[in-house]
């Protein structure tokens, strides 16, 4: 049986509340769509959202210990709608007193900003290149390039990896990929209760 499966938001313990909902409404843009006292555990929660159609894509909840040691989310991503929006991000991000600057990157297949948030949380802003290579794969770059000549370095490092494709065939690739896992899945019989 075909199915669509799509992950729309994640939700985050956190100690401090205000500083978060505040980083995450004054800097990345998220807007606060409800926020109240959790139901079950005490605490507050708060649904953020940047998609009118979704009642959250974000969700912050109190209940973090302050004194925990690590954070225990390996990363957070916000897809992006184009360069301009990464290289606006990324310099008004990284001047954030209580942010980390883990630096700008390009996955082959992406271009990433990469921060600690507030709570040491690592957070990705992300755009999709033309191409793909095999992950893991990682090289710095400088966003204060202009446009064309960033696009430009980027594809010539990228075109010398091997397995480069274009994105186009990797999406083919994928597809059949699905395709087949979803007819493994509808290949099993339905439990019976």
């Amino acid at each position: 049986m075909p199915f669509s499966l799509s992950i729309t938001h994640v939700g985050i313990y956190v100690a401090d509340l205000p500083r978060m909902v505040d980083f995450y409404t004054r800097v990345v843009g998220f807007a606060v769509s409800d926020r109240g006292p959790r139901t079950q555990g005490g605490g507050e929660i708060a649904f953020l959202t940047r998609d009118p159609t979704e009642h959250h894509q974000f969700v912050l909840a109190t209940g973090r210990p302050a004194d925990l040691g690590f954070s225990i989310v390996n990363q957070m991503s916000f897809l992006v709608d184009g360069l301009p929006t990464l290289k606006a991000l990324y310099r008004d991000i990284k001047s954030e007193p209580d942010v980390e600057d883990l630096g700008p990157v390009s996955h082959g297949n992406a271009l990433s900003a990469y921060f600690l948030d507030p709570e040491k949380n690592r957070i990705e802003f992300y755009l999709h290149t033309p191409w793909h290579v095999p992950q893991p794969h990682r090289m710095p770059v400088d966003l204060s390039l202009p446009d064309a000549e960033l696009w430009a370095a980027v594809e010539k490092r990228v075109r010398a990896t091997p397995g480069f494709k274009p994105r186009e065939e990797w999406i083919a690739d994928m597809e059949r990929r699905i395709a087949q896992a979803t007819e493994r899945r509808g290949a099993r019989a339905p439990a019976r209760v």
